[in-house]
């Protein structure tokens, strides 16, 4: 039954496969005939422009013909209406030849073919589904035989099991009767103890009988077990009997359900699928009648269209009039439209221009105020500031009562420094003064504002003065954990920069020289002990520049770094008794700092100056000899030169002595005028 289950659900695949594909070629058939139907319409549409195009013609005819050249080419419009006919003609013929080709059918025809062959192919489709009749009928009789002979297996088991009842009857009566006699014999052999304990030697005839009944009884006795194995095995007999009865009753009431819902399912599917393949076979046909009857329609419209197309032909005529009409007015009427936007264009954008440059105008004015406040800040602080530093006690300055400390500060001003020189007390009074405890972090933040002041286009300088080991390497350039006054300097430089890159254009150069014996070296450069001299700028700016000074763009202040670097191998340092590594020369770091405002187009210079001054001392206590003595001399003396400088211009002197040492006329631009600048005093 399942095997004939598999092939049912498979013949029953194969039809649907089949009625797919009739279905496939149904649909291609109707596509066939709605493309000619389309041919058709193309036709049709093709009539239609030629008409519109003879339309035009005539309009075109008339337009520069004009109304007295009428009666000139009447024959000539005769011609052109009478051709029009014989194409209208033409087509019409076309159209009933089209209508009586699908109305009469063809002998060879493509269509008609296929439609045969389809045809043919449900023929046998429909004598597959006889077939598939006849097979399920054959199978309801073997399905039936198959009944039957359950029916006389049930039959067959309905007897066996009456046999078997009736042989547990008679083995059960048989039981009985065995347990009746075991109950007598078990009742005779007290009797019989009896006699033989009271005639006990009667006889030897008494004896003889007692050794009979003995052995009867033994003999009983395993009759009876012999009966009960019997009777277990019997009852275990009719125990698997009866599963096997039960387990029939189920497999044949399980049978029976399969059948019944198979051939239910039988009976519904081949229903389904008939009914499926008259419903496709009507929908093909209520479709190719319905696309019959839809050409049919066009064809009857297309001829209306066509006798109504003198009518629409005047009414397009004067449509093309008042649109040549039109025409000729569209001119003006787009000069006047864009006269208008272009005043109004123009208008909008003098409006903007005007706003424009009033907002130049007022940024331009903020900006010049904002450098002129921070100017005037740094003016009222003073554009020449003197620090003081001192530095800590180390054990290079000895021990015992002679290297106490003479310095001394006032708590409540922190600009005057005191000390203690043979016996008296000697005050001097400086901008600020800083403690041994004061971190680089709190020198540097009175000094931030001179680097803005660079950004904005000023000469800035900043000095460390002072003798040797008092500390002015170490304010200037620090550590790498605790950086000083450069690094600092150096990175609000570029972060100030980057924080304007918005609206202006930098563009940084570095440059690093020393004086060592009044002779101006280039750090930098590939010649370093090379001399450079100090000339005016040829383009009379009065400006001071150095022929043949090296000078490196940079982007970071790590570019800046490696460039300082690379000159500090190079500067003139030695041992003296006062410091192991006394700076021999005044070491120059020149940052050049150029800016392009991108809205104003304004430019500024600024220069910052980091000088790193030769160590002052006295002759006689540094140990100095020989050439060591000339370069204390030399140093001393430009020292003392840039004191005088400074001192003159704080005191506003009409003379101020830049050309008496190489550092004063080198950064005179970077002193005089509106230039910064800072003197920090190491003690």
């Amino acid at each position: 039954v399942m095997t004939s289950m598999a092939h049912l659900q498979e013949e029953k695949l194969r039809l649907q496969e089949e009625l797919l594909g009739l279905q496939e070629k149904l649909a291609a058939q109707e596509s066939d005939e709605i493309s000619h139907s389309l041919q058709l319409q193309g036709q049709v549409e093709t009539l239609k422009a030629k008409l519109l195009e003879q339309a035009q013609e005539i309009s075109r005819l008339r337009s520069e013909l004009g109304g007295t050249d009428v009666e000139k080419h009447r024959d000539l419009l005769v011609a052109e209406n009478e051709h029009l006919r014989q194409e209208m003609k033409a087509c019409e013929g076309e159209l009933r030849e089209l209508r009586r080709q699908q109305q009469v059918p063809c002998q060879d025809c493509a269509h008609l073919q296929e439609n045969a062959r389809l045809q043919e192919r449900l023929s046998q489709l429909q004598q597959e589904a006889e077939e598939m009749r006849s097979k399920l009928v054959e199978l309801d009789l073997e399905v039936q035989q198959k009944t039957n002979r359950l029916a006389e297996v049930e039959l067959r088991l309905k007897d066996s099991l009456a046999e078997r009842a009736e042989e547990e009857e008679r083995l059960s009566r048989r039981l009985r009767d065995s347990q009746e006699t075991i109950a007598s014999l078990k009742s005779q052999p007290q009797q019989i103890k009896y006699i033989i304990k009271t005639v006990e030697v009667e006889s030897a005839k008494a004896k003889q009988a007692l050794c009979e009944s003995q052995s009867r009884n033994q003999y009983l006795q395993e009759q009876v077990g012999m009966q009960r194995q019997v009777l277990k095995e019997m009852e275990q007999q009719l125990q698997s009997s009866q599963k096997t009865a039960a387990q029939l009753r189920a497999q044949i009431m399980m049978y029976e359900a399969e059948l019944e819902r198979t051939h239910g399912q039988m009976l519904e599917e081949m229903q389904a699928m008939e009914e499926e393949k008259n419903r496709a076979i009507e929908e093909a046909f209520s479709r190719a009648q319905v696309e019959m009857k839809a050409v049919h329609e066009n064809l009857a419209g297309v001829r209306t269209n066509l006798l109504t197309l003198q009518p629409a032909l005047r009414t397009l005529t004067h449509d093309y009039n008042s649109l040549k009409r039109q025409v000729r007015n569209f001119p003006l009427l787009l000069q006047e439209t864009l006269r208008s936007a272009r005043a109004e264009i123009g208008q909008a954008i003098e409006d903007v221009h005007s706003t424009n440059r009033e907002l130049l105008r007022k940024y331009r004015r903020e900006l010049q105020l904002r450098k002129k406040c921070h100017n005037e800040l740094v003016r009222l602080k003073g554009n020449i500031r003197v620090f003081g530093r001192v530095r800590p006690i180390t054990k290079e300055d000895g021990e015992g009562p002679e290297a106490a400390n003479v310095v001394t500060f006032d708590a409540d001003d922190d600009a005057v420094l005191h000390l203690l020189h043979k016996g008296k007390q000697v005050s001097f009074e400086l901008d600020k003064v800083f403690p041994p405890q004061a971190s680089q972090e709190e020198v540097f933040q009175e000094v931030q504002a001179l680097v803005t002041s660079c950004i904005d286009g000023y000469n800035v300088c900043i000095f460390a003065y002072g003798q040797t080991g008092a500390g002015k390497t170490y304010t200037m350039e620090g550590t790498a954990a605790n950086p000083g006054i450069n690094q600092r300097a150096l990175q609000l430089l570029f972060s100030e920069v980057r924080g304007k890159a918005a609206d202006w254009d930098y563009a940084i150069s570095v440059s690093a020289a020393e004086i060592y014996n009044e002779a101006l070296r280039d750090l930098l450069g590939k010649e370093p002990q090379e001399k450079l001299e100090i000339k005016l700028c040829p383009d009379g700016s009065g400006q001071l520049y150095v022929p043949g000074l090296t000078e490196f763009s940079v982007q970071s202040v790590e570019d800046i770094n490696k460039v300082f670097e690379f000159g500090h191998v190079n500067r003139a340092t030695e041992c003296t008794n006062l410091n192991e590594h006394s700076s021999r020369s005044h070491a120059l770091l020149i940052i050049t700092v150029r800016g392009i405002d991108r809205s104003t187009g304004l430019r500024t210079t600024g220069k910052l100056n980091l000088v790193d001054l030769a160590g002052s001392e006295r002759v006689g206590r540094s140990g100095a000899e020989g050439s060591r003595l000339r370069e204390a001399q030399h140093i001393n003396k430009s020292l003392s030169a840039l004191g005088d400088v400074i001192y003159a211009l704080r005191s506003r002197q009409g003379h101020v002595p830049f050309r008496n040492s190489k550092l004063t006329y080198l950064l005179q631009d970077s002193l005089s005028g509106d230039s910064k600048t800072l003197m920090m005093v190491q003690v």
